[in-house]
């Protein structure tokens, strides 16, 4: 079984025998919730590659203290993999989050489409923004993730067409399209994105768009995903054809 995980703002400079203090609300979560104790093997990651492996050896109810065993710095995964997504309605937006981050995306995209029924305005738009990256730290953490994922601000679709334009290798989901996902040779390297439109799917003008940018329309299957689901399943799909997933 693999060691809980804590995450720090930083662990550049940390060697072995070093002292890392852990602090605040993921120092209380793990000292009073989880009821972490001294001498119990942890290891810390700061979401950009860098993973300490230590004992605990000091708490306290906002803070505890972890000896470093060893520090293990990890590359980035490549392909990288960054998903828009367009927003769900009620709490599928923090599902989505959850399964991609699980998954292994690099950077997930929340977009407004056309047939979007969420609406991100104003104060609404900072706590559902937050919910999406507090859910990607925790989902991180769980899958003991050396880089957690990014969770960019809400994003036009005049900045997805550049995003688009820059990728190795662009898919959109539609369920119309006659290209299956499978079909689609990928990259080794590089970025990938993936499109994932609303519950209400995509436009015909949006499609358009997309493609014309340089994505390909794709279709996962003839069932129909939930906008929530769609994501992780595509990027399962495209994946399992590189060296990440496929040996």
């Amino acid at each position: 079984m693999t060691l809980p995980q804590h995450l720090v703002p930083s662990l550049t400079g940390v060697t072995v025998g070093d002292t890392v203090t852990v602090e605040g609300d993921e120092a209380h979560h793990a000292v009073v919730v989880r009821r972490l104790r001294v001498g119990e093997p942890v290891t810390l990651a700061d979401g950009v590659g860098l993973v300490a492996t230590g004992e605990v050896a000091a708490t306290s109810k906002r803070s505890f203290d972890v000896r470093v065993t060893a520090v293990d710095e990890h590359a980035e995964p490549t392909p990288t993999v960054t998903v828009v997504q367009a927003l769900p309605k009620g709490d599928r937006g923090e599902l989505a989050v959850e399964v991609l981050t699980e998954v292994g995306v690099a950077r997930i995209v929340p977009w407004a489409a056309a047939r979007s029924v969420a609406v991100w305005k104003g104060e609404r738009a900072a706590k559902s923004h937050a919910k999406w990256r507090t859910t990607a730290r925790e989902a991180a953490k769980q899958a003991r993730r050396a880089w957690h994922p990014v969770v960019s601000s809400l994003a036009s679709t005049a900045e997805l067409e550049t995003l688009v334009e820059g990728a190795d290798l662009a898919v959109v989901l539609h369920e119309e399209a006659t290209e299956p996902i499978g079909a689609i040779a990928v990259p080794d390297a590089g970025e990938i994105v993936v499109v994932v439109g609303p519950e209400g799917g995509l436009t015909d003008d949006e499609v358009a768009e997309f493609v014309r940018s340089g994505a390909v329309a794709v279709r996962l299957g003839d069932e129909v995903l939930r906008t929530s689901t769609a994501g992780v399943a595509a990027v399962a799909a495209l994946l399992a054809q590189t060296g990440r997933w496929g040996g």
